[in-house]
């Protein structure tokens, strides 16, 4: 074999164990961003936990196809960037919406990969709108402290009222 087909078939691993790890995939558009623009949006996304790709469509629908994400394939076409999350699902959907969403961006997300579930871009918005884990977390933790609380008073207050007979 000639070694660009076993260097392309390389690449092609590498990326799909790279989709396989990643807890979100989102890929997105980008032509028309500076170069300063686009380099502010990798830092932000390094800042996060994620990390951008530009890669060929090629390879990265053939990565696609390898993990079993069919319907993401579709997306590979024209200049085509790729966001990666390890960890926080959220993370490349929220701050790419955000960039979408400031004043002359020509940032578009297409499409994406949250869990090993394929999202389309009315999926990738709603889930690019809701806080954070921390923030979830955050909340339960006041609703049960609140439930808590109130279970506390109206015993102490059923105690008192036995007391008093």
């Amino acid at each position: 074999m000639k070694e660009s087909i076993v260097n392309k078939q390389n690449e092609v691993e590498v990326v799909s164990e790279k989709m396989k790890n990643s807890a979100a995939v989102v890929a997105f558009k980008y032509q028309g961003l500076t170069v300063e623009a686009f380099q502010a949006l990798r830092k932000e996304m390094r800042q996060n936990g994620c990390e951008i790709s530009v890669l060929k469509n090629n390879i990265s629908a053939r990565a696609a196809k390898a993990c079993g994400y069919d319907e993401l394939c579709d997306a590979f076409v024209g200049p085509i960037a790729v966001a990666f999350s390890q960890s926080d699902v959220v993370a490349p959907a929220k701050l790419l919406f955000k960039a979408a969403g400031m004043e002359n961006s020509k940032v578009e997300v297409v499409k994406g990969v949250v869990d090993g579930d394929v999202y389309n871009f009315d999926q990738l918005k709603t889930l690019s709108q809701l806080p954070s884990y921390e923030t979830l977390l955050t909340q339960l933790a006041a609703g049960m402290l609140g439930t808590v609380s109130q279970l506390a008073i109206g015993l102490n207050m059923l105690v008192e009222k036995g007391q008093e007979a």
